[in-house]
């Protein structure tokens, strides 16, 4: 049986990893079996290398479903890059108070926080995509090669380019709908190693009556 506790669930692979078991930072949740898969870097550096300018003074958020797929390079950038527009100026002043004599109160006016960036259920990452602050992925979504993500992506779509945009949905809409009824993510392990063949196979019906 399959065990989420694994840090690598594949013997003799040290590129792939459950997530979930290397994260630190209160303000990233990761859900049971999403891999990560770095073949540049050390995956177990995860937070450090993929989670940029996600700073406590924010306080927003990186949540990620379970199973998802995040391959190598994908990034995450956080709201402190987000040098803000209703300024006439885009320089952080604010950051360097103690330079131009300012309440270092304010810092966190630098820049325009857009909020969390939340990533469904059984989400597909394609390498080195960029996810910017503020973005909600969908269950079941797809996120192409290099592709920059700068707005939500609805559940089981397919989306690329820079920026991204919609490719195509997955499946149709009746599917889509019982799928996102059913939450086989949600299910317990036991359960999914019963179905995995329907699963795979995209029997849909006999999910819906087990």
């Amino acid at each position: 049986m399959a065990d989420s506790r694994n840090l690598y669930p594949r013997t003799g692979d040290t590129q792939t990893i459950y997530l979930k078991n290397v994260i630190t930072n209160p303000n990233i949740e990761v859900g049971n079996y999403t891999m990560y898969h770095d073949f540049l870097n050390d995956p177990t550096k995860f937070e450090q290398h993929n989670v940029l300018y996600h700073y406590p003074i924010n306080y927003d958020k990186l949540i990620i479903g379970k199973f998802c797929s995040i391959a190598c390079g994908t990034k995450f950038l956080f709201n402190s890059a987000n040098h803000t527009l209703t300024s006439l100026s885009t320089y952080p002043f604010p950051l360097f108070f103690e330079e131009w004599g300012l309440d270092g109160k304010n810092v966190a006016k630098s820049w325009d926080n857009k909020g969390d960036i939340i990533i469904g259920n059984d989400v597909w990452i394609g390498f080195e995509a960029v996810i910017l602050a503020g973005v909600t992925i969908g269950d079941g979504a797809i996120i192409g090669t290099r592709a920059l993500v700068t707005k939500d992506v609805p559940p089981y779509t397919i989306v690329g380019g820079i920026p991204a945009k919609p490719i195509k949905k997955r499946f149709d809409e009746d599917t889509i709908s019982e799928l996102l009824s059913l939450k086989w993510w949600d299910w317990p392990d036991e359960k999914i190693a019963q179905n995995i063949m329907a699963i795979q196979s995209g029997r849909v019906k006999e999910l819906m009556e087990d």
